[in-house]
C-alpha cells in the first residue's frame, strides 16, 4: 500500500500501481467529472498515471491553472485532428496551451480562412462527440523517429530528434486515428471537452524564427461549460473596444508605417506628451529616493557586450552595425545598438576606486532600447524594436542586499499603484534551468544556488506573493519579474528586479571593504515604472483611454457658447497655462452641443462652457468626465479644483 497525502492534509492509502483516476473517483465522483489531471508530489500528470510511491496527492479541476492548461491542450489536439481530416496534407507543428486557451501550428500551401475555421470547429464538435479515448504510449528514441518519418511529420522529426539524443523514451497520445507527438498531460477523452470556439487565424513561424517557414496558426479556447464560453467571448467583444491599439490610434495617441517597419510607432503629440509626464515624473521620485541620473550612449563596440556576455548570449536580439561578416572579424570594429544600459553604466561606478564608505551607489537613467524582436510578436506599443524604460542599477554590498532590494520594489510598487496598475500585477520568481539546453546561462550551479537563495529569503521575509517561473531568469541571474496581462489576457512582464553577483566580477568591478581587502559589489537590475511605451497601452486599456486627470495630454477644454466669451475664454486659459496645466480654447465655428459631444468622445476630464453669463459673474460652467454636470463655479475656485487634483494624483 502506499500513503497519498491529500491538499487538506489527510491521508489515504491504495494500492501501488493504482490509476490516479481510480483514486479520485473515491474521493467523490463530484471530483472526478471536474478533475483534468492530478499532480504527484508536484509534478503534473495525466489522471491515468499509476500511484506507484507515497507522495503528496492533489486534483486540478479547471478551476486551476494547470488543470485548464490540460484541458486547453488536449482541446488543441482535437483542433489538429478536425484539421487532418479535412485537409490530410497539412503538416503539424506545435499545439501548446497558452494563458489564453490554446494554438496550433500547421504547414499548409495556403493560409486557413474564416470559412476554414468554421469548418475545423463543426468537425471538432464530431470529433468531441465521438467521445474517443485518448490513450498514451512511449516508443524508443530511433523508433519514434522512424514513426514520425513515416507519418510524414517533418517538423515532428525534428522536435524529436532533439529529445531523442537524451536517450528517454518518446512519448505519444493517440485518441482515433489522430496520433501526436506530445509530452501531456491529456485529458482522459475527447468527450470530457465541452464547449469550444476556434477564435482567429493568423501566420507564425516555425520557431518564431523570421527566416524559417511561415506557418498558418489557429488559436481557440474551451470550457467545461457553455455559459463560461458565451461569458468569455463577451469578455473578448468587450477587450476589443479597449484595445490600446484601437483606442490608441482613434484617439491620436500613436500610428505605425508600414515603410518605416514594425516595432516602430510614431508617438503623436498626445502619445508623446503622455510618455514625457511619466518620465519627468519617475525621474523626480527617482531623484528624492536617492538616485543619480545618468546619460550614456546609444550604441557600442561588440568588446563591451562581449565582457557583459550580451555578445554571446543576447546578439541575436540585438540590431548589429555594419556587415555581418564583420561581427566575429578581431581585426574590425563592430558595433551594435544597446539592447540594455547596464554595461554602459557600469562605467560610472569604474571611473575611479571605490571604497565599501560610497555603497550604495543607485544609478539611474530614462533609456531608449533597441531590441530585434520576431515579427511574430510585435503588438501595439506593448512589443516593439525601439522603446524607452525607467532603468537603474544599484551597485550594493552583500549587507545592503536586501534594504536596496525593498528599497527598488517599494520604489516600483508605488509608481505602479499610483498610475493605478499595481491592483491588477502579480509577482513571478523567475529563475534558472540547470537543465538548459542551450547554455543559456553564466556562471556555476553554487553561484544560482546562493543568488536564488538570496532573492528567496528577501521575498519571502518581505511577504511577496509569488509564482516560480523556471528559465525565465536573465542569463546572470535571478528576477523578480511583475506580470501584468493585456485586455486579451496576454501576460508580459512591465517591471523587473533583478540580482547579479557575476557581471560586477567580469567588469573588474571593486571596493575596498572595511577590512582593507577588495571585493566585488552586487548589482541590482532594476525598473520602476518599466518601457513606458508598454506602460502606456496598459493604461489605454485600463482607463479605456479615459486617463486619470494628471496624466491627460489635454486637461481642460474651453468651450465659449458666443463670440463676446471667447475672449474670456483665452483669458481662463492662461491662467490655467500658468498654472501648468494643459488646456486648450475650442473656437470652432460649430454648435455648443457638438464641441460637448466631441469633447467627451475625446475623454476631456473637464470641459468649461462659458457664454454672457460667465463673463458677467466670472464663473465657469463645469461639466465633469465622470460625475456629468457640476453647474456654475468661480474661475479661480475651478482653476484651483483642478490643480488640487492634478497635484493629488487622483483617480476618477
Amino acid at each position: 500500500m502506499v500513503k497519498l497525502t491529500l491538499k487538506d492534509g489527510s491521508v489515504r492509502e491504495c494500492e501501488a500501481g493504482t490509476p490516479a483516476s481510480e483514486v479520485i473517483k473515491g474521493i467523490g465522483m463530484g471530483l472526478y467529472k471536474a478533475a483534468c489531471c492530478v499532480k504527484l508530489n508536484g509534478k503534473v500528470c495525466d489522471m491515468r498515471t499509476p500511484v506507484t510511491e507515497d507522495c503528496e496527492f492533489e486534483v486540478c479541476t479547471f478551476d486551476s491553472e494547470d488543470g485548464r492548461k490540460t484541458y486547453w491542450h488536449t482541446t488543441a489536439h482535437i483542433c489538429a485532428q478536425a484539421v487532418k481530416r479535412i485537409y490530410p496534407d497539412v503538416k503539424l507543428s506545435i499545439g501548446p496551451s497558452i494563458d489564453s486557451g490554446f494554438y496550433y501550428d500547421f504547414d499548409t500551401e495556403k493560409p486557413f480562412t474564416a470559412e476554414d475555421l468554421e469548418k475545423f470547429e463543426a468537425e471538432m464538435k464530431k470529433i468531441i462527440k465521438e467521445s474517443l479515448e485518448i490513450t498514451r504510449f512511449e516508443l524508443p528514441p530511433e523508433e519514434a523517429v522512424k514513426k514520425l518519418e513515416d507519418m510524414g511529420e517533418p517538423y515532428k522529426v525534428e522536435l524529436c530528434k532533439e529529445h531523442a539524443d537524451k536517450g528517454e523514451a518518446i512519448s505519444f497520445y493517440q485518441q482515433g486515428e489522430f496520433i501526436d507527438l506530445c509530452a501531456g498531460p491529456h485529458m482522459p477523452g475527447t468527450g470530457s471537452i465541452k464547449a469550444i470556439k476556434l477564435t482567429n487565424c493568423t501566420g507564425a513561424y516555425w520557431r518564431g524564427d523570421s527566416k524559417g517557414k511561415q506557418l498558418s496558426r489557429i488559436y481557440g479556447i474551451s470550457f467545461p461549460k457553455a455559459s463560461q464560453l458565451e461569458e468569455h467571448l463577451k469578455m473578448l467583444e468587450e477587450a476589443k473596444l479597449r484595445d490600446h491599439n484601437k483606442i490608441g490610434r482613434e484617439q491620436g495617441y500613436f500610428t505605425t508605417v508600414d515603410y518605416i517597419g514594425q516595432g516602430l510607432p510614431i508617438m503623436m503629440p498626445k502619445g508623446a506628451k503622455v510618455l514625457q509626464l511619466l518620465q519627468r515624473w519617475v525621474e523626480d521620485i527617482e531623484e528624492k529616493d536617492g538616485c543619480q541620473i545618468t546619460k550614456t550612449p546609444f550604441f557600442a563596440k561588440s568588446d563591451l557586450y562581449k565582457i557583459s556576455g550580451h555578445w554571446d548570449h543576447y546578439r541575436d536580439g540585438m540590431f548589429i552595425m555594419g556587415d555581418k561578416a564583420d561581427q566575429d572579424d578581431e581585426t574590425k570594429e563592430c558595433f551594435a545598438l544597446r539592447p540594455m544600459t547596464c554595461p554602459f553604466q557600469y562605467q560610472v561606478f569604474l571611473y575611479k576606486n571605490r571604497s565599501y564608505r560610497e555603497l550604495p551607489i543607485r544609478l539611474t537613467e530614462t533609456s531608449t532600447l533597441f531590441r530585434n524582436e520576431d515579427s511574430g510578436e510585435m503588438h501595439g506599443l506593448i512589443r516593439v524594436r525601439q522603446f524607452t524604460i525607467s532603468e537603474g542599477h544599484y551597485i550594493v554590498t552583500p549587507a545592503q542586499l536586501k534594504d536596496e532590494f525593498r528599497r527598488a520594489l517599494n520604489l516600483a510598487k508605488y509608481c505602479l499603484d499610483t498610475v493605478g496598475l499595481l491592483e491588477d500585477c502579480t509577482f513571478r520568481f523567475s529563475q534558472w534551468d540547470p537543465a538548459n539546453p542551450k547554455n543559456k546561462y553564466e556562471g556555476t550551479p553554487e553561484q544560482w544556488e546562493q543568488s536564488q537563495a538570496a532573492m528567496k529569503e528577501i521575498l519571502d521575509e518581505l511577504g511577496v506573493e509569488y509564482t516560480i517561473g523556471i528559465d525565465e531568469a536573465a542569463f546572470y541571474g535571478p528576477k523578480l519579474d511583475v506580470q501584468y496581462r493585456n485586455v486579451f489576457g496576454k501576460e508580459d512582464t512591465i517591471v523587473t528586479i533583478q540580482i547579479d553577483m557575476l557581471l560586477a566580477k567580469r567588469f573588474g568591478m571593486e571596493y575596498v571593504d572595511a577590512d582593507n581587502t577588495k571585493k566585488n559589489p552586487i548589482i541590482i537590475h532594476r525598473t520602476s515604472l518599466g518601457c513606458y511605451e508598454r506602460t502606456l497601452a496598459y493604461l489605454l486599456e485600463k482607463y479605456a483611454g479615459a486617463l486619470p486627470l494628471w496624466m491627460m495630454p489635454e486637461q481642460v477644454r474651453i468651450i465659449p457658447v458666443t463670440d463676446r466669451a471667447l475672449e474670456y475664454a483665452r483669458d481662463v486659459e492662461k491662467k490655467m497655462s500658468d498654472f501648468n496645466l494643459r488646456v486648450s480654447v475650442d473656437d470652432r465655428s460649430e454648435g455648443v452641443g457638438y464641441k460637448i459631444r466631441q469633447g467627451k468622445m475625446e475623454k476631456i476630464p473637464y470641459l468649461f462652457i462659458v457664454g454672457d453669463k460667465e463673463v458677467e459673474e466670472g464663473t465657469v460652467s463645469l461639466n465633469s468626465r465622470s460625475k456629468g454636470d457640476l453647474g456654475a463655479m468661480k474661475t479661480d475656485d475651478a482653476i484651483d479644483k483642478i490643480v488640487r487634483e492634478t497635484l493629488s494624483k487622483t483617480r476618477d
